[in-house]
């Protein structure tokens, strides 16, 4: 949990009393690899801080699923338009490791909004981090090669190379798995 409030005093200070309602509001939750947190269908209760583990959101399909993101230790993670409007995900959001989660309600994020001086800050430091990732893969979906959303997994997220399957790698930067193993095999 101090992983959180380190995180969180980078942005901005925060007080003992501000820090103690956010604090009670987090509940640690433990999750095997393979975990289902979220199913198409379900509404996102929670925003999650993560200790440890990998977190894959896709769009379930019947020969193959659609990954479209991925979300690692010490980042926030939810299906976050889910969260923001309650109403329910088109999307699944699965763990790929062990996965440690600190979460907040929706209704506590709300409280802590309401009575914190700087619950709205760290509220728009996590959102803001959510979109400019989600913008960021956009743009490079939009303008880079395949290839080159390869590369740049590779030199920014050296980690999502090791422990994420290939096929699910193939799919989040938006190629097949034959086309992503022709690339490997041409920049090896």
């Amino acid at each position: 949990m101090e992983q959180i409030r380190v995180l969180f005093e980078k942005i901005v200070p925060i007080s003992d009393a501000d820090w103690e309602l956010f604090s009670s509001k987090l509940v640690r939750q433990q999750f095997p690899k393979k975990t289902t947190l979220l199913k198409a269908g379900q509404t996102e209760r929670h925003l999650s801080f993560i200790e440890k583990g990998i977190i894959r959101f896709f769009i379930p399909k019947e020969d193959n699923d659609l990954t479209f993101g991925f979300a690692f230790d010490n980042n926030f993670m939810s299906a976050y338009d889910s969260f923001l409007t309650q109403t329910p995900s088109p999307y699944h959001v699965e763990t790929l490791s062990e996965t440690i989660l600190w979460r907040l309600t929706y209704n506590d994020l709300q409280e802590i909004y309401k009575e914190t001086g700087v619950g709205n800050i760290i509220g728009r430091f996590a959102s803001e981090d959510l979109f400019l990732k989600k913008a960021k893969r956009e743009l490079s979906l939009l303008s880079d090669t395949a290839e080159q959303r390869y590369l740049n997994l590779f030199t920014e997220r050296p980690h999502l190379i090791q422990y994420i399957p290939l096929k699910y790698i193939g799919s989040y930067i938006g190629i097949t798995p034959q086309a992503l193993s022709r690339i490997r095999r041409r920049i090896s």
